[in-house]
């Protein structure tokens, strides 16, 4: 079976879940309905990852569900860009920054202000960080946006931390 094979199948599965739970509240932390889901399509293979989450922003609800078989994540070849990635997410002035991005505040005058920063520049900074870890974009000219495909990895990233 193909990754794209494999991965469909995690994505058909997941959608059988949410049809079957669209309506329920979040499962307690001892409910493994998501779990019980993803056993088959890891039947033969190292596992599966898996990270969804629904999401409202200023600029509208985001939906996003991605899949990874485990053995392409332990056996990963460049990690490098992988740590630069999580290195851009690793200072509370930028994670501060996306959290205000996404709930709106996306003119870089307001953000220098919203995060009590004496300068644009010191934003500039930070931006150019995200930005090259793929986080943050240029929206238009002295706004910034997140990427759609890119809230839920935030606050997942945010959420294995505590």
């Amino acid at each position: 079976m193909t990754y794209e094979e494999r991965l469909a199948a995690v994505e058909r599965r997941l959608d059988e879940l949410e049809a079957g739970h669209a309506a329920s509240p979040a499962p307690s932390s001892g409910d493994f309905w998501v779990l019980d889901g993803l056993r088959p399509a890891a039947e033969g293979n190292e596992g599966v990852v898996l990270w969804a989450g629904t999401v409202r922003t200023a600029d509208g609800p985001v939906d996003w569900q991605m899949g990874r078989m485990a053995d392409e994540l332990l056996h990963a070849d460049d990690l490098d860009a992988v740590a630069d990635r999580l290195a851009a997410l690793g200072h509370p002035v930028r994670l501060a920054l996306l959290l205000a991005v996404i709930q709106g505040t996306t003119k870089v005058t307001d953000l220098a202000e919203h995060l009590q920063l004496a300068s644009t520049g010191q934003v500039y900074h930070h931006i150019k960080a995200l930005s090259a870890g793929g986080w943050l974009r240029q929206a238009t000219r002295g706004h910034v946006a997140v990427p759609p495909e890119r809230v839920v990895p935030v606050l997942v990233a945010m959420g294995v931390t505590t």
